[in-house]
């Protein structure tokens, strides 16, 4: 894990902010989150306002150790403390029963909590500095392209945030992997950081990834992750030919440009090649959608990866990002 970037002493502020009910943006190693006391029901509902989120959806709380999680659910069940074991710090939530301790505001009404341990140096030493659990949903408003810098975060949010606690580019930069674990059997339910192949291995048999759930968790919205231009899906052998057209009946096109299509179309708005590897591809998503904004793209043509591995988690985002504006 990489060292502390942030100082000790605005670490000690934005622990102090959180005692104090304010808002405050944290890194994580997926993106950075928009903090808040978890214990402390008016801060929480502040998260929600900033956001323009639904009160009912639930937040994830983030704590400081694998050692903890028994103070803020009711059991731990086998599967969940070996996922925790194996994961923690790092990319993968919970979702388990709440304990008492966790109020019903930070979880959309339900008797469920989903708690992890973010795998971000400057997360650990606030969390540990807080000496609490902290609901941080992206530092974003609700709907919109994640961030994955300080830069994002204090474009979007600017003073709805009391304190921007700044610890560089995210390392993953998709969410976490939500894993329901208060059954028998573990399902995903948002893909994330954490590969379903690498859940299976552990737990040595299949993960299910539902289409739906019963259980509401972060990222589930019709349209998630949406940049301003309009995001259009097509197979990747059509991107260009896709993207040119666009250009022609007057719209400014942007592309993702897959890794087989070569140097891509010319007469098109702007052109973002997509890399090779899925880590990197993950890690840069976020700002490749807002970098078409910045650019002035009305339409982006993109097109989803193989769904294994990464790519899973990339094209899950893909699609959410390209669901029906008028449902938020």
């Amino acid at each position: 894990m990489a060292p502390v970037t942030a100082s000790t002493n605005d670490i000690d502020k934005a622990a102090g902010l959180l005692r104090a009910g304010r808002l405050v943006a944290l890194p994580t190693e997926t993106v950075y989150g928009l903090g808040a006391n978890a214990e402390d029901a008016a801060a929480v509902t502040r998260v929600f306002q900033a956001k323009g989120r639904p009160p009912s959806h639930p937040l994830i709380v983030h704590i400081g150790g694998a050692d903890l999680l028994g103070e803020w659910v009711e059991d731990v069940p086998e599967t969940a403390r070996l996922l925790a074991e194996r994961f923690w710090p790092g990319p993968l939530t919970l979702v388990l029963r709440r304990a008492s301790r966790v109020p019903l505001e930070a979880t959309g009404g339900l008797e469920t909590v989903a708690v992890r341990v973010p795998g971000h140096p400057v997360a650990l030493a606030l969390l540990s500095a807080f000496g609490g659990g902290v609901v941080a949903p992206s530092a974003n408003r609700f709907g919109s392209v994640s961030p994955t810098t300080a830069e994002h975060v204090r474009a979007e949010l600017g003073d709805v945030v009391d304190f921007v606690l700044d610890g560089g580019p995210c390392d993953v930069g998709v969410e976490s992997t939500i894993v329901d674990v208060t059954g028998e059997t573990p399902s995903v339910l948002r893909p994330g950081g954490v590969t379903r192949e690498d859940l299976e291995a552990v737990l040595g048999r299949p993960v299910a990834v539902p289409s739906t759930s019963h259980v509401r968790v972060p990222g589930q919205h019709p349209s998630h992750y949406a940049p301003q231009a309009r995001v259009v899906l097509v197979e990747p052998e059509k991107v260009v030919v896709e993207a040119e057209l666009a250009q022609e009946q007057g719209h400014k096109a942007g592309v993702l440009l897959p890794p087989s299509s070569g140097d891509g179309p010319a007469a098109v708005h702007a052109v973002v090649p997509v890399p090779g590897s899925m880590a990197a591809y993950a890690r840069g998503l976020y700002g490749f959608l807002r970098e078409f904004d910045q650019r002035g793209c009305d339409l982006v043509v993109a097109s989803l990866p193989p769904e294994e591995g990464l790519g899973l988690a990339i094209a899950n985002r893909l699609r959410r990002a390209a669901g029906p504006r008028d449902a938020g």
